[in-house]
Order: structure tokens, then C-alpha cells, then sequence
């Protein structure tokens, strides 16, 4: 009786032990997938290429954050007028999108570390003499609506702000001559007038960065637990250099 009690004690530990293995490799494999929303109008940063992926430095970027830090994303195409009031609402867990980090901004959102420096610059046509907004006064210039660079142009005295809801819309209108400069972050700025081939015989960039600032991922207001998880990802990616073979690939 005793040597059947050991063999049953013997039994049911093994198969114990086999259930918490097989507990703890499923908690291995078990990989956080999170929503990360993105304006996919904005190259080189994020846009739609002719397969109809979304593709550009930040999908890149948020890509091997993930990998460093141990999760999974995915994204979601989302308008920039109401990308904000998406994330507030809980429809994403966050967003990707050349958001620069200003201080009114994080009164409603979180923002994690920065992860690229993107001043606003002016892109005129290359007959023009302008070298900053203020050279355009009597003239219209334009900008993405909500963005930093809407808000640069509306400090120049004179100068008539053109709002759109797609940047690649501005470049359209001053292609034609319907306005006279359009400001945007650097890296789109690039874009369009150092490497697409519409345009970049016909633009210049001007004068100098006209702002400093910073890119960020956004989380909903107070997420603290996701915030660090992209921090770890962001701090590995820039350890490695991962960034700058990023920015070599896009923005170069």
C-alpha cells in the first residue's frame, strides 16, 4: 500500500510539474499586441505604397520598438482630424503619426520619449526669393490644418494661411501656382522637394529650421504601464542605431 501511495504521489507530480511547463511556455509565447493608429498621408513618415501597405520611417521606427521591447503591433489608417479624439476615446492604444511634443498637447495625451528632431522649414517654387514666411506677405502659404507648422505661418504678419487635410494637397496647389510656400516637419519637406520626382526640380527649402522640435508616440493620458514598455523599445532602438540606419533609408 505504501509503494502504490508513492507511485500516486510520483504520478501526480509529474504531472503537475508537465502542466506548469506547459503553463509557462504558453506564457512565453503569449506576445502584447497593441493598435497603433497613423495618418499614412505624410511621406516619408507614413503613408500608403502602391500595395496598399502602410510604410515610411515610423512605421519602421514603432516596428522595432516593438521587437525590442517584446510586443506586437499593428496599424490603423486614421484621419488626422480626429486622431487625437480617438485615442482619448480608447479606439487605439497609440498613436504614430510625426505628432511633435508640445506642452499643450500633453495637458490631454501622453507622449513617450522623443525619437526624432523635425523642425518646420518653408518650401517655395525654385524662382521664388523668399528665404522665410515673411518674404510672402500678400501671398498664401500652406499647411497641414492642426499642425505646428499652421500654426508658424499664422505668425507672419500678412501672410494668408491655407489649411488642408493632406499635405500632399499643398504641394498640389503651389505645383499650379495656387499658393506661394508651404510649411511642414523636415523630413516631409525632404520628400517632396529633395527626392519625389514631380516636384523636386521645381521646389527648394529656404532659410533656416524654423522651429526645434520633437517627434513622439502618443498613449492615452496617464498609461504609464504601456509608456514605459515603448520607452524600453525606443531606448534599445537608439542604443543600436537602429534610428539612424532608419533615417539613412528615409529621410537621406
Amino acid at each position: 500500500m505504501k509503494n502504490r501511495g508513492i507511485i500516486i504521489a510520483l504520478v501526480v507530480i509529474v504531472g503537475f510539474v508537465a502542466l506548469s511547463l506547459g503553463g509557462c511556455q504558453r506564457a512565453a509565447e503569449e506576445v502584447t499586441a497593441f493598435t497603433c493608429a497613423t495618418d499614412a498621408t505624410w511621406p516619408p513618415m507614413e503613408m500608403v505604397n502602391e500595395n496598399k501597405d502602410i510604410v515610411g520611417f515610423d512605421i519602421d521606427f514603432f516596428n522595432a520598438v516593438a521587437e525590442e521591447a517584446g510586443f506586437k503591433v499593428e496599424f490603423k489608417s486614421t484621419a488626422w482630424d480626429g486622431i487625437f479624439a480617438g485615442i482619448a476615446a480608447g479606439k487605439y492604444d497609440a498613436i504614430i503619426s510625426s505628432v511633435t511634443i508640445t506642452d499643450e498637447r500633453k495637458k490631454t495625451m501622453s507622449f513617450s520619449d522623443p525619437y526624432i528632431n523635425a523642425g518646420q522649414v518653408l518650401i517655395v517654387p525654385k524662382e521664388s526669393d523668399a528665404v522665410m514666411i515673411a518674404d510672402l506677405a500678400g501671398e498664401s502659404v500652406g499647411a497641414q490644418i492642426g499642425t505646428t507648422g499652421a500654426r508658424e505661418i499664422g505668425k507672419s504678419e500678412g501672410v494668408e494661411l491655407k489649411s488642408y487635410d493632406e499635405i500632399g494637397l499643398a504641394f498640389e496647389d503651389m505645383a499650379v501656382g495656387r499658393i506661394a510656400g508651404v510649411v511642414c516637419d523636415t523630413p516631409v519637406a525632404a520628400q517632396y522637394a529633395l527626392q519625389q520626382a514631380e516636384y523636386k526640380e521645381k521646389f527648394k527649402i529656404v532659410g533656416d529650421v524654423l522651429t526645434t522640435e520633437y517627434y513622439g508616440i502618443v498613449v492615452q493620458k496617464g498609461n504609464q504601464k504601456l509608456l514605459d514598455l515603448i520607452n524600453k523599445g525606443i531606448k534599445a532602438v537608439q542604443e543600436k542605431g537602429i534610428d539612424k540606419q532608419l533615417e539613412d533609408k528615409w529621410l537621406r
